[in-house]
């Protein structure tokens, strides 16, 4: 929580009088947890029981603990990098092999870091977020771990040359957000919580310092301050993929999708002539390139929205305001940006043209800026798994609903080829995939994929699972389905997937058009979907279930609470779900740029249309929803999911409620309590969807 106090404000937002489960919001209290503790119980006792739990949690973990799985790598001077979990390393290793090597059926892996012996012999639930490493040669680093996965880390530094944490090194051991950058071998820029009046108001730093080895990181100068009502802010370094610095930068966070950027010149910081919507996007062949998510006139010409441009670097350095502006790349129609990776001398970028994916390679020739397709295959979701800094090697994923994983590489010479291939863990024979559109209630087109049985009857008998997300303009794909291939479709379930706007499917305005005041947007389109697949006779309401996570778990609160007619069963995961506190839970007030600010009486107005803790009332029938969360989520916070199950509980309704101890929320958990979260969801839609006249959870 961001606060520690708990009492009712005088902004309109509800305190204990208005809501009596704010003690919930208390993550790890004794009473919250013993609350947690009869749920859990509760839930695992209707599930467990069931069965058919133990073959699907047996199928789960089979395909998570797969040693023939796609050991996906990042390229390094010295090697191959794997962060690698299964049944004997459930906390994981991080390893390393040669290409030569990672060619073969089976690798030969040396262990950099064993984290399941480290959290052993510190008697700690660690789990690895990463390492930040000294370019170019990349030996010296700073490892990230978290306690059971909370978003929060403490640093170590660590040689990747010895395998060891390195004696008397860096070593941030106070857990905060943020992060460091190497300037050079013995100094650290560092961007974290540095006690009272280094944190915003969302949580998130928003100072810098410049740590030298062997001072206190107390004693380490401070370069850079942002707001406290800033979402987040610090100083960076812009860097080119020979390690070079070329300049010192920073950023403000406004709101969640506005920054302001500066540049470190003569001494002081000059505020940089961007949109408030655009940031800097990396250095490529001498230039300088940024990307805007808003229209920008510049110079008397307009780049659109969602282009890359390109400023001469060493014109950028000298003015950085006045340099020539050069288009790179502007969307066409429904084309979007997706990822994108900077070789040793090449740009490419993926796309989404009509939710199919294409990679492009750009580069400076001849005065200009051209771009080439990258051979690989059609119709597929493509994305850039791995690439080199200082060579021209790179790694691709094609994958498709029904289609394993494939991983391509290429040194540059020639076109992609396959290396690696994705073992099948489902029968896809049988099964194929339709692409629809369902009419948003503003007449607005919504596309959504299905995943259906070939001559599936249209008589609204199929179990059908949809799923969506609709925020932060991020995009959900086609992908491999893996486990929800074997332990739904497999089993004559339906699978849909719906690209709503608030998503990133169509570009920033596919988003922004469903921010703050039209947020509502979002949940009509996903109730349209719903509504059409049980127009077509895909699906029944009886039959049909609804599944989605953080921003998708409150696309879930919604849709239920809205049209809860229309659904048989919903999972609620790690959710936001009450909106008129979210500022105050977790990262929460990080979001307002999203939803609004509850504080605002004509913002609160638009929240509370739609906050589903709100729109949970007595006398209403709703699909017995399945919510789950991490006590260890520092981000959403449990106490969404706990407050909508104790509020379902007061009026009597049926709810099922599960809490993971560790995890956090990006589900850094070994693969048997994966498998487990993956069982109870499996057996909870098809005790609701499939099973005849399911019994209410009371």
């Amino acid at each position: 929580m961001t606060t520690s106090t708990i009492a009712l404000a005088d902004d309109g937002i509800p305190g204990p009088e208005q809501d009596p489960y704010i003690w919930l919001e208390q993550a790890r209290s004794p009473e919250a947890l013993d609350w947690v503790a009869k749920e859990n119980a509760r839930t695992l006792a209707a599930f467990e029981a069931d069965p058919r739990y133990a073959q699907l949690k047996a199928e789960a973990l089979a395909i998570f603990d797969s040693e023939d799985r796609i050991p996906f790598v990042s390229i390094r001077p010295d090697g191959l990098y794997n962060f690698w979990q299964d049944k004997t390393n459930p906390k994981g290793l991080l390893r390393r092999t040669s290409l030569e090597s990672y060619r073969s059926d089976k690798p030969v892996w040396e262990t950099v870091l064993d984290v399941d012996a480290l959290a052993k012999a510190e008697g700690r639930e660690w789990v690895y977020q990463g390492s930040t490493c000294l370019p170019p040669a990349l030996e010296k680093c700073m490892i990230a771990l978290s306690d059971g996965g909370e978003d929060a880390t403490v640093m170590r530094e660590f040689d990747m040359k010895t395998k060891r944490f390195v004696e008397g090194g860096f070593v941030l051991d106070q857990k905060s957000q943020g992060g460091i950058q190497w300037i050079d071998a013995d100094t650290l820029l560092v961007g974290r919580g540095f006690g009272e009046g280094t944190l915003t108001e969302s949580g998130y730093p928003f100072t810098t310092r410049v740590w030298k080895r062997g001072t206190k990181i107390e004693d380490a100068q401070e370069i850079f301050r942002g707001e406290p009502t800033d979402v987040w802010a610090g100083a960076t370094l812009l860097r080119d993929n020979k390690g070079t610095i070329h300049a010192r930068t920073a950023f403000r966070g406004i709101s969640f999708h506005e920054s302001l950027y500066y540049v470190e010149k003569d001494g002081k910081w000059l505020q940089l002539e961007l949109p408030k919507k655009a940031a800097p996007y990396g250095i490529v062949d001498g230039h300088l390139l940024i990307s805007t998510d808003e229209d920008w006139t510049t110079g008397g010409q307009t780049f659109p929205a969602d282009s890359l441009i390109a400023v001469n670097l060493e014109e950028w350095k000298k003015d950085p305001n006045g340099a020539k502006k050069t288009l790179v790349w502007a969307p066409g129609p429904r084309q979007t940006k997706q990822g994108g990776a900077i070789t040793g001398s090449s740009l490419f970028v993926t796309l989404l043209d009509n939710v199919v994916g294409k990679v492009l390679q750009f580069n400076f020739e001849g005065g200009k800026w051209v771009s080439k397709p990258v051979p690989l295959p059609d119709n597929a979701t493509l994305g850039i798994a791995a690439s080199s800094d200082e060579t021209d090697q790179i790694m691709y994923t094609v994958t498709g609903f029904l289609e394993p994983t494939t991983l391509y590489y290429t040194d540059g010479s020639a076109a992609p080829t396959v290396l690696k291939t994705s073992p099948a863990y489902f029968a896809p024979e049988g099964m194929e995939v339709e692409q629809h559109e369902a009419i948003s209630k503003d007449g607005t087109k919504i596309p959504y994929f299905i995943v259906k049985p070939k001559g599936m009857k249209a008589d609204g008998s199929t179990a059908t699972l949809l799923t969506g997300y609709g925020g932060f303009q991020i995009p959900r794909l086609p992908g491999y389905l893996g486990s929800t291939g074997k332990l739904w479709v497999e089993k004559g379930g339906a699978y849909v997937l719906a690209n709503l706007r608030g998503g990133g499917e169509f570009g920033p305005q596919w988003h922004q058009t469903a921010i703050r005041e039209n947020k509502q947007r979002t949940w009509d389109d996903f109730i349209a979907v719903g509504e059409d697949l049980v127009k077509r006779g895909f699906t029944s309401p009886q039959h049909l279930g609804i599944q989605g996570g953080s921003q998708g778990g409150l696309l879930v609160g919604t849709a239920f609470t809205q049209k809860p007619e229309l659904f048989g069963a919903a999972i609620v995961q790690i959710p936001l779900f009450d909106m008129l506190r979210y500022h105050l839970i977790g990262r929460g007030a990080s979001w307002i740029g999203e939803y609004g600010d509850p504080r605002i009486p004509e913002q609160r107005a638009w929240i509370e249309g739609y906050s589903p803790y709100q729109k949970i009332v007595a006398g209403v029938d709703y699909p017995a929803p399945f919510l789950w969360a991490s006590t260890a989520d520092d981000r959403t916070h449990p106490a969404h999911a706990r407050k909508a199950a104790a509020k379902l509980k007061a009026l009597g309704q049926p709810y099922y409620y599960f809490e993971d101890t560790t995890g956090g929320h990006s589900g850094g958990v070994d693969n048997d309590q994966r498998a487990k979260l993956q069982a109870l969801q499996f057996i909870y839609l098809m005790q609701r969807l499939m099973d005849p006249a399911p019994a209410p959870a009371k």
